[in-house]
């Protein structure tokens, strides 16, 4: 093998989302769709503010940056899912299952730093929008996402190292979709005490300390929003803030329920579908709720779409 310790395993079987054959060609041409309107929307995305000088604002270089992980976060999952609903034998290398691994981690972990950047972003638009030009300066719209990202590469480091220094002799069966942290240390037969410890401490600030900073952001906006005086400006400001809320609680409670418990509280399969919402539905939906329902990003993919058909 080319990495790893004194592992014996040489390749993990995948048992994927279900046992029952009749259902795996459904859920291939399911999340065949899913990742389709992901790929489209994030992509799309990307390239609308690419290439729209007046989307080349702080909250579209975030916005930016979070479809830009979501496209690299569901590529490095979905597509060997789908290839697992129609194979006979659904396996994966030593090597490659940590790979998986890693980039998982590291996706998901800047996808959790960049939603709180973009938070406290909003807050600093609606609640000091005087200082907005100053506090998100050029400097620091090019500093925090080489923040979120180091944050994202130490984090997705720390899980795999110690995965690493794991053995895996005899049992090599994977119950679930892909190579995720928990699924993994049940096969271990050696003390997975300190990967325990780095999940412990990883998803606690994940959830913990970013969490917080969403919650504290979204009350000071709420606060300014109740004074608003125009009931069109309170509707319409409320009703981007929920949809913000929304994927949040769905990305940050999913992973959560999924990681922060006594391993004998949640069964494994029960954190499959857990797993699914964070990993392919949220992905998926961002574009649509922080994008499309945007009335800047509706006139900018209008104005794309008159040139090319004039050109």
């Amino acid at each position: 093998m080319d990495i790893g310790n004194s592992s014996l395993v040489t390749e993990f079987i995948l048992v994927g989302l279900s046992k029952y054959s009749e259902i795996q060609l459904p859920l291939f041409f399911l999340f065949m769709g899913i990742y389709i309107v992901t790929v489209a929307g994030n992509l799309g995305l990307v390239t609308l503010i690419r290439l729209n000088s007046h989307l080349h604002t702080p909250m579209y270089y975030f916005l930016f940056n979070l479809s830009f992980i979501d496209l690299c976060y569901s590529s490095a999952i979905t597509p060997k899912m789908l290839v697992n609903f129609v194979s006979k034998m659904n396996t994966i290398s030593y090597a490659g299952c940590m790979t998986q691994l890693f980039f998982y981690c590291f996706f998901v972990n800047a996808e959790c730093y960049v939603l709180t950047v973009m938070a406290y972003d909003r807050y600093v638009a609606i609640c000091k929008p005087l200082l907005y030009t100053v506090i998100m300066s050029p400097k620091a719209c090019s500093l925090l996402p080489v923040i979120v990202y180091m944050g994202a590469f130490i984090a997705s480091s720390a899980h795999t190292g110690c995965m690493l220094r794991l053995t895996f002799c005899d049992a090599n069966t994977i119950n679930h979709y892909m190579c995720d942290i928990l699924p993994l240390l049940e096969l271990s037969c050696t003390s997975t005490h300190i990967n325990e410890l780095v999940v412990l401490i990883v998803v606690g600030f994940d959830v913990g300390v970013t969490g917080l900073i969403v919650i504290i952001s979204y009350a000071f906006i709420i606060s300014s929003i109740l004074r608003i005086h125009s009931a069109e400006g309170r509707s319409k400001a409320f009703s981007t803030c929920s949809s913000h809320v929304i994927v949040v609680f769905v990305f940050f409670g999913s992973g959560a329920f999924m990681y922060l418990h006594p391993s004998s509280v949640l069964s494994m399969d029960q954190g499959k579908v857990s797993t699914v919402f964070y990993t392919i539905v949220v992905p998926m939906l961002n574009p649509l709720i922080y994008s499309f329902r945007n009335k800047e990003v509706k006139v900018a993919l209008k104005k794309s779409l008159s040139r090319k058909i004039f050109s």
